[in-house]
């Protein structure tokens, strides 16, 4: 009850220095002042750390400041997205995160250094990226229903792949096997690339992933498409179903987004969210990230703050009822 107290007491000061804002010394102060760094809680080379340097550039010659892409990986990406909690909420450290580190660790670790939705300011939803259900070309089925027959009538014949327990691949395929009463095997992976190799060598048959990661094996007919999980068709791939088309309800919407440190002054989280939805709707930058997958978004910082609690929500609950923990792999 003293968290919650305290944080209602923040919460109100906070609320009333918004109002205040127009007169308060802080909103005066030129920003930035100094480089602005973007913390990517993952290695190099992946799609978070692309959509960063895509939009780095374009922030660049808006505000006037270097703007650094730092990778500070670790932990599922609770090591860097810890450290940007812990950051001045001035504007210059800013997370490019995801909805694993923010709707889903909390549920999966036992101990989280931070809150994903409470201890950090909601900036801009940043884009989703295109998530795929593929087999491997033994498996006989080309479509979603025909994957289910299948499946039933080899039960604990199917191994689907994963990049490690709890990680979102795990939670799409243990999500279908629950709604649809298939029985299959999970054979984690240390990271992705792993999983999916595996898959395209029949190792393994089923996996949920990343279009950046599987699309190409896709066109060079080493993996079968079947559909995607989000709860509509992309504009990437209009012929594509989705997989709630034959399950219903069954959805995954992976998204990334731009957070700061809590109380971030709204006047900044406003200035920030224009700047990075306006480079995100360049040409180059969106071309690019549609080349990978990645469909980027332009939403405000309420709308993004709303889909990050509900998700945090409803993740937690799933991931809770499936018994996932990290201690699983």
């Amino acid at each position: 009850m003293a968290r919650t107290g305290a944080f209602t007491r923040r919460a109100a000061l906070s609320a009333a220095g918004g109002a205040l804002a127009p007169s308060a010394p802080r909103a005066q102060e030129p920003y930035p002042t100094r480089p602005v760094t973007i913390v990517v809680p993952w290695a190099p080379g992946g799609s978070t750390d692309i959509l960063a340097r895509a939009v780095a550039e374009p922030l660049l010659r808006s505000l006037g400041q270097p703007v650094v892409v730092e990778n500070r990986s670790g932990a599922s990406g609770n090591v860097g997205s810890a450290a940007v909690a812990r950051a001045r909420p001035d504007g210059h450290t800013l997370l490019f995160g995801s909805m694993s580190t923010h709707a889903m660790n909390g549920a999966l670790f036992r101990d989280m250094p931070f809150d994903g939705a409470e201890d950090f300011t909601a900036v801009s939803l940043l884009a989703y990226v295109l998530n795929t259900m593929v087999v491997h070309p033994s498996v006989p089925a080309n479509t979603v229903a025909e994957f289910i027959a299948h499946a039933r009538a080899n039960p604990g014949k199917v191994a689907y792949a994963s990049a490690g327990a709890g990680s979102t691949n795990h939670l799409c395929a243990a999500m279908f096997a629950r709604v649809t009463g298939v029985e299959m095997v999970h054979v984690p992976y240390r990271g992705g690339a792993p999983a999916v190799l595996d898959t395209v060598a029949g190792q393994t048959q089923l996996l949920f992933s990343a279009g950046t990661q599987t699309l190409g094996h896709v066109r060079d007919g080493r993996l079968k498409l079947l559909g995607v999980t989000e709860g509509r068709r992309s504009r990437l791939l209009p012929e594509v179903p989705t997989v709630a088309e034959t399950v219903p309800g069954y959805e995954m919407a992976v998204w990334y987004g731009a957070l700061g440190p809590k109380d971030m002054p709204r006047g900044l989280v406003a200035r920030l969210n224009a700047e990075i939805n306006r480079a995100l709707l360049l040409p180059e930058v969106r071309d690019k990230m549609a080349g990978i997958g990645v469909e980027v978004a332009n939403e405000t910082p309420e709308a993004f703050a709303a889909v990050l609690r509900a998700d945090a929500e409803k993740w937690g609950k799933v991931i809770r009822e499936l018994g996932i923990t990290m201690s699983d792999a």
